[in-house]
């Protein structure tokens, strides 16, 4: 009986990783180890940077309350505890939004959390 090689099944697996490979710079477009590990290293950055831009944007998120606090006349950390003790269930999504898009809605929370630091 002949030896089954695989033939069919390595060259599907050859053309998807070639496929994938589409665009890259000289050889890690053009031969199949090359193209294999930049495609395998891509799919790895991918992974690691979905879940590292989730940090990112709280980060931005951050920031931009922070900015918008400060024109409030109150820092970061004391507009987000006001807002805890008065029990204003908030996101920093949400906030941030707010701050960018609707100024009145967050003077008004940035003055309820001024109120709750006594």
């Amino acid at each position: 009986m002949p030896r089954a090689r695989g033939g069919v099944a390595h060259h599907a697996r050859k053309k998807k990783i070639m496929a994938a490979a589409k665009g890259g710079r000289g050889a890690r477009s053009k031969l199949y180890k090359a193209a294999k590990e930049n495609v395998e290293r891509g799919l790895a950055y991918a992974y690691r940077d979905r879940r590292k831009k989730k940090g990112d944007f709280r980060r931005l998120w951050i920031t931009r309350i922070g900015a918008a606090a400060r024109l409030h006349e109150i820092s970061y950390s004391r507009l987000m505890a006001g807002l805890k003790a008065a029990g204003v269930e908030i996101n920093r999504k949400l906030l941030a939004d707010l701050a960018v898009t609707d100024a009145a809605a967050f003077a008004k929370l940035a003055e309820v959390a001024k109120s709750q630091q006594g």
